[in-house]
């Protein structure tokens, strides 16, 4: 049997393929060539998850790969109708970047309730004011998406003294269904966005969730950017329909210097990072090397993205 194919969507720096030197043939390319040689793929490894590039090159004539894994939880920049009508497998980075995630948004949160940032500016101006600030024990969170993210960020919230309902697009045991959200989320004191970017949660967070909230609230997302309508939260931070937000992702990426989301009230702006630790890449590399050995070797994968849902489905996830 010769020696599988592996086209890799790169961007610097590189994956460390590891032990699979030597024993699969790896064609690098970038978004402009990635059309060019996907008819001679049996594999394809989006290194560079943050590009549409799969998206427009995936229609046309002539073969493509069996299985494209991407190295990010999301899937959304990948899926066109073609590969989800497609025989090929997706599978996605599911379980590197859960626990980081989880971190970052209790951080967000503990930051928000112990007013750091606050104190970090009065700290600039040299200005010595005593404030009161929240207990966050006791609060109420709502988490919207019932995956492993948000199973985590519910873990790590808990551990917090923070009573919080998990909401999924379905109600299972102890998950609430979408139709609970709007009553959870006008008790809530933190809102949560960790769910995947699908036609069903596209602009999901607009002007007439925002005017549920609790003043006191405060919204922090860590899903997809397009899943907020961006002007409407502006609006509700000027307005001070609620005390505060936390956006590590957007509808463009990068955040152009001139976006007015720099400068709003209570907003804070992170360079979609909260999944990235320390070593993150070399956890991606190592995560994509042990399911290639499965491939490779005929058994199943892990992490497979059901094409139509949009992302991995949970054990215990009906339709």
């Amino acid at each position: 049997m010769p020696e599988p194919t592996l086209l890799v969507l790169d961007t610097e720096p590189s994956p460390r393929l590891g032990r699979l030197t030597g024993r699969v043939r790896v064609r690098y390319t970038d978004a402009q060539g990635l059309a060019g040689h996907l008819p001679d793929a049996d594999a394809l490894l989006v290194w560079d998850f943050a590009s549409d590039a799969v998206r427009r090159a995936w229609p046309g004539d002539g073969p493509r790969p069996r299985w494209v894994h991407t190295a990010s939880a999301g899937v959304d920049r990948l899926l066109c109708p073609e590969l989800a009508a497609s025989d090929t497998v997706v599978t996605n980075a599911r379980g590197v970047f859960e626990l980081p995630v989880a971190e970052y948004v209790a951080g967000l949160v503990l930051a928000f309730a112990k007013d750091l940032p606050g104190t970090v500016e009065l700290q600039r101006l040299r200005h010595w004011r005593h404030r009161e600030v929240r207990q966050l024990s006791g609060t109420r969170a709502v988490v919207v998406g019932a995956g492993p993210i948000g199973r985590e960020i519910t873990r790590l919230l808990h551990g917090l003294g923070v009573k919080v309902a998990l909401v999924a697009r379905t109600a299972r045991r102890t998950i609430h269904g979408i139709e609970d959200l709007d009553r959870l989320a006008a008790r809530a004191d933190w809102v949560v966005c960790a769910a995947p970017l699908t036609d069903s949660t596209r602009g999901m967070f607009d002007a007439r969730f925002f005017g549920l909230l609790q003043p006191s609230a405060v919204f922090v997302n860590v899903g997809r950017g397009a899943m907020v309508v961006e002007d409407d939260l502006v609006d509700a931070l000027n307005k001070r329909w609620i005390a505060g937000a936390a956006l590590d992702v957007f509808q463009e990426e990068p955040l152009a210097p001139g976006s007015p989301l720099w400068d709003v009230p209570g907003l804070l702006v992170s360079p979609h990072m909260s999944g990235d630790t320390a070593g993150w890449r070399d956890r991606l590399g190592e995560q994509f090397v042990d399911m290639y050995e499965r491939w490779v070797a005929g058994l199943p994968l892990p992490n497979v993205v059901d094409k139509d849902l949009g992302y991995v489905p949970s054990s215990d996830h009906t339709h």
